[in-house]
């Protein structure tokens, strides 16, 4: 956004960067041939380039910039704002709008009438469980299930990266639409559904494993004695509230029909174990121990995979 000294005002927005950069050399250079005496000296001029939203800029239109915040939407603004005769005019523009965000509606009211609709990537596992009416998530099973159809052949299934920007449109049109078809070409490549379902695990705001049982989870894989390991971190997986058991016992199932595969695929239980211990399970304050807790976070998920029945199986088995 550019504000002249005339006070005429500008945006220009794009999602490529080098057009951006060439809008920036091309206002610069502009700058630069005016007349010396057309031109505003260092001290009245303020410029500033970032990433921002709207709401950003109102709030900080006199201020200091602080550490831009990443948007997924591209838009470098480029402000001009000069210390001229409009500065009461601004100031006054200012705080109308100031006063006409105050009165927005709350994000709690919007999601109430229906007009925002509940993030599934972010929120809460036990949130999106309880929107849905289920104890697992639908995008879950959604992947599981075109995973199961067309990828358990495929080499490196989760292992290998799929398109991020098509990784971030898919998590885009989960979060906007209630219906989701995996089987529509756009989602042709498997690798995005996985990496889509990794996303959805990775963004929980407290992962499949509770962090209150991450510490109990890691000092039962250091157990010696398999049996008593194997029985220990049963009976931690039967404290997992309802939405996490369930959702990490069809996870766990998928998992292990890919490891079936593994003649074909190429993914063991240990490759899955690198893939997903991270993923799926990670201490609440990261410490100095990082490289020893991912050992044991990929030991558990590894251990789960390979004694799945004994772990999630019933009392008689």
């Amino acid at each position: 956004q550019i504000t002249t000294v005339s006070g005429n005002e500008f945006l220009f927005q794009s999602d490529i960067d080098f057009l951006i950069l060439d809008w920036f050399h091309a206002i610069k250079n502009a700058i630069d041939r005016l007349p010396k005496e057309q031109r505003i000296t260092s001290r009245n001029l303020e410029f500033k380039l970032r990433r921002s939203s709207s709401i950003e800029l109102l709030n900080n239109l006199d201020t200091e910039s602080k550490e831009p915040k990443p948007e997924h939407r591209k838009s470098l603004i480029f402000r001009l704002n000069y210390s001229a005769s409009d500065t009461n005019d601004r100031n006054r523009i200012k705080s109308r709008l100031k006063k006409f965000i105050s009165r927005r509606p709350s994000l709690k009211t919007l999601q109430e009438k229906g007009l925002i609709k509940d993030q599934i990537f972010g929120s809460h596992l036990h949130s999106v469980c309880e929107h849905e009416k289920s104890t697992v998530p639908q995008f879950v099973r959604l992947c599981i299930e075109a995973v199961e159809k067309r990828g358990l052949d495929v080499d490196g299934i989760y292992r290998v990266s799929g398109n991020l920007a098509t990784i971030q449109k898919l998590r885009f049109v989960v979060n906007q639409e209630e219906k989701l078809n995996l089987d529509d070409s756009q989602w042709e490549d498997i690798h995005v559904v996985t990496g889509a379902l990794k996303m959805f695990f990775r963004e929980l705001p407290e992962p499949l494993f509770p962090y209150s049982l991450f510490e109990q989870f890691v000092e039962a894989i250091k157990i010696q004695d398999n049996a008593t390991r194997i029985k220990c971190i049963r009976s931690l997986v039967k404290k997992l509230p309802r939405p996490n058991y369930d959702t990490m016992k069809i996870l766990f199932e998928h998992l292990q029909k890919i490891a079936a595969k593994e003649s074909v695929n190429l993914m063991s239980t240990q490759s899955l174990g690198i893939v997903f211990g991270p993923t799926l399970l990670r201490p609440e304050k990261e410490t100095g121990n990082m490289a020893v807790h991912m050992l044991y976070q990929n030991q558990i998920v590894e251990l789960m995979l390979s004694e799945y029945s004994k772990i999630f199986g019933s009392e008689e088995d």
